[in-house]
């Protein structure tokens, strides 16, 4: 009696399971679009300015050194100096926050931080960000066209198939993989293994970015890229396998595009010659319909 009731148990598992994987996925993508679209979101993403050494003008007028796509005519200065403390200095008459405060003097940027200092003007903002040893302003505005028009999200239809069980194989100690970014910065990133599966013939071993949080981070591009999809690469987040597991599931209709499909100003890694799939991988968000 007791292997019919666990069939009868796994029976019913199996079609619980397909009865909410669609529902789960439609809840996951509303929450993208959500989290895409807010104010601080990809789409707000209007310049990202390398800082000279010395002091750099910043404004919309022409002759600023930093010619920023929204806000006063001229806005601040912001020096760079050789120990790469910046340090801002607003215009006079310019209306600015730093950090929620109004700012009439000058104010040191904070930039290697979890939160990096933020200048306010209008509906715009900056901070500084660091990709290799460059410094950049990176600029938002919640009024930016690419939220204004942000034309959705296409999907390969949900395909359940395409959810799968790879082999988990951690690498001790840790490695470190160089990954190139759409700016032509490499820099070493912590891979703790690789997922391993087969498809159509071809074993593939992909390997992940540990960022740190519950989720492994994955760089991939396949053959639908350049036409169905974003040429560059897709994202996709694994949960991270606890210690002692040998599986990992890849749930490719989670395959997302990233930040550089939607904006010109993101700068998003490039896939390692290991995460170049051989195949087509027909799940997951289509190449992006809008313009960028």
């Amino acid at each position: 009696m007791l292997p019919r009731l666990l069939l009868l148990a796994a029976l019913l598992t199996t079609s619980a399971f397909a009865d909410d994987y669609p529902k789960s996925l439609e809840d996951w993508r509303a929450a993208r679009v959500a989290r895409l679209t807010t104010p601080e979101g990809w789409l707000t993403l209007i310049g990202r300015h390398l800082l000279a050494p010395g002091t750099n003008t910043v404004g919309t007028a022409p002759d600023n050194s930093i010619k920023l796509a929204s806000g006063p005519p001229y806005l601040a200065t912001v020096t760079l100096a050789p120990d790469r403390k910046i340090m801002l200095q607003p215009m006079p008459g310019a209306v600015l926050e730093v950090d929620g405060v109004p700012a009439h003097t000058s104010a040191e940027l904070v930039f290697d931080s979890e939160k990096p200092t933020k200048v306010t003007f209008g509906t715009a903002n900056f901070y500084v960000m660091r990709r290799g040893e460059g410094l950049y302003l990176r600029v938002r505005d919640r009024e930016a066209a690419g939220r204004a028009h942000f034309a959705g999200i296409d999907y390969f239809p949900i395909d359940p198939a395409w959810r799968i069980e790879a082999a988990w194989v951690p690498f001790n100690p840790v490695k470190q993989v160089n990954i190139t970014n759409m700016i032509g910065v490499t820099e070493p990133a912590p891979v703790p293994g690789k997922a391993v599966f087969t498809y159509q013939g071809h074993t593939v071993e992909l390997l992940p970015i540990d960022e740190g949080g519950d989720d492994l981070f994955f760089v991939l591009t396949d053959l639908t890229a350049g036409e169905e999809t974003y040429e560059a690469s897709r994202f996709l987040y694994a949960p991270k396998p606890k210690p002692g597991e040998t599986k990992i599931v890849l749930d490719f209709n989670r395959m997302q595009n990233p930040p550089c499909a939607f904006t010109a100003f993101a700068t998003c890694p490039l896939p390692p010659k290991e995460n170049r799939m051989p195949f087509r991988v027909t799940a997951g968000e289509e190449k992006y319909r809008g313009s960028h």
